[in-house]
C-alpha cells in the first residue's frame, strides 16, 4: 500500500523518504525522565512508540494486540489464550520452537505474555547489544508463525495445566463466577483460560480442528492496524526506526477494528442479585458491584478517581472507619475495573468480621448512605485539587523500572485512545475540572442498579442453607438470590448518617522538593556508617543517582524475645498487628501522599521502614514510635485481629503445593523456623493483657541498626535514628546477642526426602523443591559457579521438563541462597506424583544436562557467562533497588557491599573445564560430592497421565520412542535415599554453618 492512500490520524506527516509518518507533536513527558522518544506509523498502520535511553542495560520490546479472550468464539473457548502460547513454538524464518527463548537466555534476557479481555500482550528484554536479533526473531511471531502441529497438543496440555493451577484459587474461582452470572449473550461471560475440554474434546467432537480454528482467528484479528509496538534501546531513534520499519512492515494490516461488543455484559435481570460463594481459604467478604462508564474516554479529567478517593478512603469519616467501630470489618477497597471497549464496573470490597457477616445488610446500607453524601455534598474543590496535584508530584517523580514491564504497560496504555502526545502522561495527569463529569459517576452507583457477592464458608447466612449450584469451569458451590425487598426498601429511604462525612484535607501532601542536585562523575558505591555504638548503628548514603524528593529508611529492631519460642512470635506479630491498625487513620493520608511506613516481624526482630517523600518522613517517623511506646491494647479490635491471624494460620494449609514445598525446605535447612500449627496452638491462649504486659519486655532490649537512604543528609538521618533511641529508649544487647541465625549443612552424599500430603484434597496438583546443596557455600568460587550453572541450566531445563515433557505448569531452577548455606533448587508443580518429578530432574541431569554441558563450546559457554555478568552488573533502575541492595548486605550480617563485583571477577576467571567438573562432582545425583534433600507434597488426587507420541516436523522437538517409555514408566527414589520420618530428629542430626559476620571492619566505611 503506497504511502498516498493511507489516510494519517491527526499530528502525523510523512518523512521525506515516505519510508514511515512521523508524529510532529512533542511527546509529554515527567521532568525526572531523561529519556528520548519518538511516535511512528508505518505503511500497514502499525503504530509503534520507540524510546532511546542511552543508559539501559536491557533493551525491550512489547506488542499489544488489541484482541483478548472476549473475541473467543462460544464453541472454543480459550482460543485467544491458546494462540498466546502457540504464537511462541516457531516461525517460517526460525522453525526451531525454543530459537527465540534460548537466544534471549543466552544474552540476558527474558519473555513472557499474557491474555486479557480485550488485549494479548507480548514482552521481552535482552542485553543491550543483542536488540536487533531478538527484534528479528520476536517480528515472525506476527508475520509468519509455524502453529506447528506437533506443538498443539504439548501446548493445549500447557493451558490445561495453566488453568489447573489456579483450580483453588479464590480470586479465580470469583472472576469466574461473576462471569458466568453474567449476560450469556455477552462474550464477558466466557471461559477465558480455556482448558484441554473447550480447547480439545469439545472441538473434537463437532469436529473441528481446534490448529485449524486458531490459524482462522489469528488471521481474523492479527491486524497491525490494531496492534502497538514499543521498542526500548541504547540505539539512536533513527536506527530504532529503521529496525521497526525493516523487521515489522511485512505484518499484515486488515483495516479492521478492534472487535467490541454493544451488548451489556449485565441485563437488568442480571441486577439486583446477592450471590453466596463458599471460598476455598476461609475468607469473608461482601463485594458490591456496579455497571459503569467506559472511563478510557475520560482520561483527560479521570472523573472516577474522586469517588474512588471518597469510597476508599479509610481516615475519619469514612466507610472503613465506622464500619471498624462496630466491629464490621477489617479492610477495605474500591475502584474501577475495565472490563472491555464500552464496558466498565465499579467495584467496592468489604473484607468482613464474623459480626460484619452477620451484619452484611447493614454494611451494604452503610455504602450506599456514604454514596448517598457524595451525592448531596457534591464536588468539593479542596479534595480535586488534592488528587490532581498528588496526580501530577507522581508524574513529575517517576523513577524508572525494570525494561519489559515498561514497554509491556505503555503498549497497552497506547491501545486506550489517549491523544498520542499523552500517551506517558495520560495515565497520571489531569487536565481541569469537570465537576458534572465527576457527579456522573456518582450518579451511576445507583440503588437499584448493582449486584453483590457475599463470600464465606458459613452457611447461616445463605438462603435455606445450603449452596445448591456448582460452577462449572472451577468447582465453585454458590447460590443466587434477589436482593431482598426489605434492603431495597431500606435503601431507598436512607436517612443521612452524621458518623459519615468527606476527608478533611490532608496534612502529608509534600511541598518541599528541593534535592539540591550537585554533578556527580562518580556516584558513591557504598553507605556510610555515621554511628556505631553497642545500642546503634546507622548507615547513611545521600542520593547522588537518581535525584529524586524521596527517602527510604529501614531499622532493624533486633529482639532475641520475639523469636525466641512459638508464643513468643505470635505476641510479637498481634501487637506489629494492633499497632498498624491502631494507626491506620493517621497513616492512610501519608499513604495517599506518597509517605508510607511498614512494620514487619522477622526471625530477628521486627524491622521498622518509611519510604516516600523526604518532607514529612521523620513527622510520620516520630508518630509511629510514639504509638510503638504507648500502644493501649483495645480488647475488641484485639478480639478481631487475633480472628484474621487465626484464619491466617489456617489457610495457609491452603497455599498452592510448590508454595509448601518451599516452606518445608526452609524449615528442614533453617536453624529455626516455628511452624503455622505451632504458632496456631498458641494464639487462643493469648490475651490483650498478654500482649500489653509483653511488648514494653519486646521494647526493652534492642539493637537498632538503620540505612537512611535517599534526599536527607547525615544530620537528618542521625536525628531518625535518635527518634526511635530516645521513643523506645531500649537497653542494647550483649555482643554474642547479635549474632544471627544460621543454616543446616547436609552431610556428605546425603540422600534425603521429606513428604506429606497435600493438605487441600481437592488440589489435583502436587508440588517438589529438589535442592542440591554445595560444599563451601561462603566462598566466592562456590558461589560463582553456582550460579553459573542455574544460567546454563535454566533454558534446558524449562524446555524439557515444561515444554517437552508437559511436567507442569510451573517448572523453575535456579539458586536457593540461605544464610552460610546456597545451593541448586528445582521447583514443579504437576499433577504427576513427586516421586516421578523427581526421577524425571535427575534423568535431566544425567542424561540431558551431562550431554549439554560435554557438547558445549567455549564460545557458546561464553555466551552464558557474559549473559549472567551483565545480568549482575545491570544498573538500579530506581532509588528503592539501590536501597534494597545496601539493605540486603546490611541484613545479612556480612555487609559485603563488594560482593557483586567479587563475585563477577570470579566468574570470570572460571572456565568450562571447572564448569564441568563442578557439575560432575556436585550436581550430578551420582556425585561423590552430591548433597541432596527433596521435598515431595503430594496431591491426594493423582490423575492417570495419557500421552502421545509423534514425529518431528516444522523444527519442533518431541520426545523419542525410549524417552517416552521413560517418561510413562512409575519413577522410582534413587537407591539409598532416606526418608525422613522424625523432621525434627533429622535437623538435630545436621551440623550449623557459620553464623555471618562482617567481611570487614566496620569501621572502613565511617566517617567517624
Amino acid at each position: 500500500m503506497s504511502a498516498t492512500t493511507i489516510t494519517l490520524p491527526e499530528g502525523y506527516a510523512w518523512n521525506e523518504k515516505k519510508t514511515h509518518a512521523d508524529f510532529t507533536k512533542p511527546i509529554e513527558q515527567s521532568l525526572n525522565d531523561d529519556r528520548l522518544y519518538r511516535l511512528i506509523r508505518l505503511h500497514n498502520d502499525l503504530e509503534v512508540l520507540l524510546v532511546q535511553d542511552p543508559n539501559v542495560d536491557k533493551s525491550a520490546a512489547a506488542l499489544d494486540v488489541h484482541v483478548g479472550h472476549l473475541s473467543d468464539p462460544k464453541n472454543l473457548q480459550g482460543l485467544a489464550h491458546f494462540l498466546e502460547h502457540l504464537l511462541f513454538m516457531g516461525t517460517a524464518k526460525y522453525p526451531r520452537e525454543n530459537e527465540y527463548s534460548e537466544f534471549l537466555a543466552q544474552h540476558s534476557g527474558s519473555s513472557n505474555a499474557f491474555t486479557g479481555l480485550d488485549n494479548t500482550n507480548y514482552y521481552f528484554e535482552v542485553g543491550h547489544n543483542h536488540l536487533e536479533g531478538a527484534l528479528d526473531r520476536f517480528a515472525q511471531f506476527f508475520i509468519s508463525p509455524a502453529f506447528s502441529e506437533n506443538c498443539k497438543d504439548r501446548e493445549l496440555r500447557a493451558v490445561d495445566s495453566e488453568h489447573k493451577k489456579n483450580l483453588q484459587s479464590d480470586s479465580w474461582r470469583l472472576f469466574q463466577l461473576e462471569k458466568n452470572l453474567s449476560n450469556p449473550e455477552h462474550p464477558y461471560s466466557n471461559f477465558g483460560t480455556g482448558n484441554l475440554e473447550t480447547l480439545q474434546d469439545a472441538p473434537g467432537r463437532e469436529g473441528l480442528d481446534v490448529r485449524d480454528e486458531l490459524i482462522k482467528f489469528h488471521a481474523k484479528y492479527y491486524s497491525a492496524n490494531i496492534m502497538k509496538l514499543v521498542i526500548l534501546g541504547r540505539e539512536p531513534l533513527d536506527q530504532l526506526a529503521a529496525w521497526a520499519i525493516e523487521k515489522f512492515s511485512d505484518v499484515k494490516n486488515l483495516a479492521i477494528k478492534p472487535p467490541a461488543n454493544t451488548n451489556p455484559p449485565w441485563t437488568t435481570g442480571d441486577l439486583l442479585k446477592t450471590t453466596y460463594v463458599k471460598p476455598v481459604k476461609d475468607i469473608r467478604s461482601l463485594e458490591i458491584k456496579f455497571p459503569f462508564p467506559d472511563q478510557y474516554p475520560n482520561y483527560t479529567i479521570h472523573p472516577a478517581r474522586y469517588i474512588t478517593h471518597a469510597i476508599g478512603h479509610e481516615g475519619g469519616g469514612s466507610i472503613l472507619s465506622l464500619l471498624k467501630k462496630k466491629g464490621w470489618a477489617n479492610n477495605l477497597s474500591a475502584g474501577t475495573s475495565h472490563g472491555g471497549i464500552g464496558f466498565e464496573f465499579f467495584k467496592i470490597t468489604v473484607d468482613l468480621t464474623k459480626e460484619g457477616l452477620a451484619h452484611y445488610e447493614d454494611v451494604t446500607a452503610i455504602i450506599f448512605q456514604y454514596i448517598q453524601m457524595l451525592r448531596r455534598e457534591g464536588v468539593r474543590p479542596y479534595i480535586w485539587d488534592e488528587i490532581a496535584s498528588l496526580a501530577t508530584t507522581s508524574f513529575r517523580f517517576k523513577e524508572k523500572s525494570p525494561a519489559s514491564g515498561y514497554v509491556s504497560r505503555l503498549a497497552g496504555v497506547m491501545q486506550r485512545g489517549y491523544a498520542p502526545e499523552w500517551t506517558l502522561s495520560g495515565s497520571y495527569l489531569i487536565r481541569g475540572s469537570d465537576p458534572n463529569m465527576i457527579m456522573a459517576c456518582i450518579d451511576a452507583l445507583k440503588v437499584d442498579a448493582w449486584k453483590s457477592h457475599l463470600v464465606a464458608q458459613d452457611l447461616s447466612v445463605v438462603p435455606g442453607g445450603a449452596f445448591e449450584k456448582t460452577e462449572k469451569w472451577y468447582g465453585t458451590e454458590y447460590h443466587v438470590e434477589n436482593v431482598s425487598p426489605a434492603l431495597l426498601e431500606r435503601l431507598h429511604n436512607l436517612e443521612p448518617n452524621p458518623d459519615l462525612f468527606l476527608p478533611i484535607p490532608n496534612d502529608f501532601i509534600p511541598e518541599n522538593f528541593e534535592t539540591n542536585k550537585v554533578p556527580t562523575t562518580t556516584p558513591q558505591q557504598t553507605p556510610v556508617l555515621l554511628k556505631h555504638t553497642p545500642l546503634t548503628r546507622i548507615w547513611h548514603k545521600k542520593d547522588d543517582v537518581f535525584w529524586v524528593p524521596k527517602v527510604n529508611m529501614y531499622f532493624q529492631l533486633k529482639s532475641p524475645l520475639s523469636y525466641s519460642s512459638p508464643s513468643n512470635n505470635v505476641k510479637t506479630q498481634l501487637y506489629v498487628n494492633l499497632l498498624k491498625d491502631a494507626l491506620n487513620e493517621y497513616s492512610y493520608d501519608a499513604d495517599l501522599a506518597g509517605l508510607s511506613y511498614g512494620l514487619e516481624t522477622t526471625v530477628e526482630g521486627m524491622i521498622l521502614s518509611v519510604e516516600g517523600y523526604n518532607d514529612k518522613a521523620t513527622v510520620l517517623l516520630q508518630k509511629v514510635v510514639e504509638r510503638m511506646r504507648n500502644l493501649e491494647i483495645n480488647p475488641d479490635r484485639f478480639r478481631l485481629i487475633q480472628d484474621q491471624m487465626d484464619r491466617m494460620y489456617k489457610n495457609f494449609k491452603l497455599e498452592a503445593p510448590h508454595q509448601h514445598a518451599m516452606y518445608y525446605m526452609s524449615y528442614l535447612t533453617q536453624e529455626k523456623l516455628w511452624t503455622q500449627e505451632e504458632k496456631l496452638a498458641e494464639l487462643h491462649d493469648i490475651t490483650p493483657e498478654d500482649i500489653a504486659a509483653f511488648y514494653p519486655s519486646l521494647l526493652a532490649r534492642l539493637h537498632i541498626e538503620g540505612l537512611v537512604h535517599g534526599n536527607m543528609a547525615a544530620a537528618e538521618a542521625l536525628k531518625a535514628g535518635e527518634i526511635i533511641e530516645e521513643g523506645l529508649s531500649p537497653k542494647a544487647l550483649v555482643p554474642s546477642e547479635l549474632l544471627s541465625q544460621r543454616s543446616h549443612l547436609l552431610p556428605e552424599q546425603c540422600k534425603a526426602v521429606y513428604k506429606r500430603d497435600v493438605s487441600d484434597p481437592d488440589n489435583v496438583n502436587s508440588g517438589l523443591e529438589y535442592y542440591l546443596q554445595i560444599e563451601d557455600a561462603t566462598s566466592k568460587q562456590s558461589r560463582a559457579r553456582i550460579q553459573i550453572m542455574a544460567q546454563i541450566i535454566n533454558e534446558p531445563c524449562f524446555n524439557q521438563l515444561r515444554t517437552k515433557e508437559q511436567l507442569g505448569y510451573l517448572v523453575f531452577s535456579g539458586v536457593r541462597k540461605q544464610t552460610g548455606a546456597v545451593g541448586l533448587r528445582f521447583i514443579l508443580q504437576s499433577e504427576r506424583d513427586p516421586v516421578h518429578l523427581e526421577s524425571r530432574i535427575e534423568k535431566f541431569l544425567e542424561l540431558r544436562m551431562k550431554k549439554y554441558l560435554d557438547d558445549m563450546t567455549e564460545e557458546e559457554y561464553a555466551k552464558q557467562v557474559n549473559s549472567l555478568i551483565q545480568k549482575k552488573l545491570e544498573k538500579d533502575k530506581n532509588l528503592r533497588q539501590e536501597t534494597y541492595r545496601y539493605w540486603g548486605q546490611i541484613v545479612s550480617g556480612y555487609y559485603d557491599f563488594d560482593e557483586l563485583q567479587d563475585e563477577v571477577e570470579e566468574m570470570r576467571k572460571t572456565s568450562l573445564a571447572m564448569t564441568r567438573d563442578f557439575f560432575k562432582s556436585a550436581i550430578l545425583p551420582s556425585a561423590h560430592k552430591a548433597k541432596k534433600l527433596s521435598v515431595h507434597i503430594q496431591s491426594q488426587k493423582v490423575p492417570p497421565v495419557k500421552k502421545e507420541v509423534k514425529d518431528a516436523k516444522d523444527g519442533a522437538t518431541v520426545l523419542t520412542q525410549q524417552e517416552e517409555e521413560e517418561f510413562l514408566a512409575p519413577g522410582s527414589l534413587r537407591d539409598g535415599t532416606k526418608v525422613i520420618e522424625d523432621i525434627v530428629g533429622f535437623k538435630a542430626g545436621l551440623e550449623l554453618s557459620r553464623a555471618p559476620y562482617p567481611v570487614a571492619d566496620l569501621l572502613r566505611y565511617s566517617k567517624l
